[in-house]
């Protein structure tokens, strides 16, 4: 079921107002589902009825992203910020330390999640942040581009692209190493999500510098990468086990960069083990 939420988040300026879009579906332990970077919760679809067998599933868009609006005016899309975002909203929504599962940019909030002691269990699909410099800089640039080429393309031009295997391929093809697994409505609507990212930029800009080096002890992690993974090359994984040494580290054979559409039973599985 769709809804939005709205609650106070404690800020350096005072307390601000933020309202958070989601959808919740499932009975069990509560798993908050994190998006990338430019996408939306719908990114989730593919694996939400999987896991709702098992779990109490939300599906968050990121303020800024999807249907939630973007932060009050003064607020920064850094990493502190969204924390206190998340905080919140796992307060407003009565959940108490859910397990978290994140792709990309969600995949560090996740791990930031941990960080911070704010939920039970991480799983990270391909996370931002295990990245050299030049990695993160090919990574944004991919990024950027990306959403370029969406707002250069008028939407029946879109629509009409997603109707064939080949066209969702020339849409989704840095994302999904399957994109014609795709249902052509969702390809409209993730690149209608694209353009329409009021959170984009402040992103990006915020993510400049961003690694994460905490070794999470004490808390059940996976670090999950695909291995068709174009933006966050899957070297990076490694990278990520050095650092989090007793983290669980999980090849998806034949999956993109937003493997839960390439393979929604292996994910779903990979999430359901480390949230057991």
């Amino acid at each position: 079921m769709s809804a939005t939420v709205s609650f106070e988040v404690p800020t350096g300026h005072g307390p601000r107002d933020v309202t958070v879009s989601y959808a919740r579906a499932g009975r069990g332990e509560p798993l908050v589902l994190l998006h990338g970077i430019g996408h939306h919760r719908q990114v989730w679809d593919p694996v939400v009825d999987i896991l709702a067998t098992e779990r109490d599933v939300i599906a968050v868009d990121l303020p800024g992203f999807g249907a939630s609006p973007g932060l009050p005016a003064g607020l920064a899309y850094d990493l502190p910020t969204t924390n206190a975002v998340l905080g919140a909203l796992f307060e407003a929504l009565e959940l108490d330390r859910p397990h978290v599962a994140g792709n990309s940019l969600g995949g560090l909030l996740a791990l930031e999640l941990g960080r911070e002691k704010l939920v039970r269990s991480v799983t990270a699909l391909s996370p931002a942040g295990f990245w050299t410099e030049a990695e993160r800089r090919y990574a944004f640039t991919v990024l950027r581009a990306m959403r370029a080429t969406a707002e250069r393309l008028p939407l029946p031009l879109v629509e009409r692209l997603s109707r064939t295997a080949a066209g969702r391929t020339a849409l989704t093809s840095t994302i999904y190493a399957r994109p014609g697994r795709r249902a052509p409505e969702a390809v409209v609507a993730e690149t209608l999500a694209l353009v329409g990212a009021t959170g984009f930029d402040a992103t990006l800009r915020a993510g400049d510098g961003v690694r994460f080096t905490d070794a999470l002890p004490g808390l059940p992690v996976t670090v999950a990468w695909g291995t068709r993974d174009r933006i966050l090359l899957r070297r990076q994984g490694v990278r990520a086990k050095q650092l989090i040494p007793h983290a669980r580290l999980v090849r998806l054979p034949g999956c993109g960069h937003c493997p839960m559409n390439d393979d929604p039973a292996l994910v779903s599985r990979v999430i359901l083990d480390r949230s057991r």
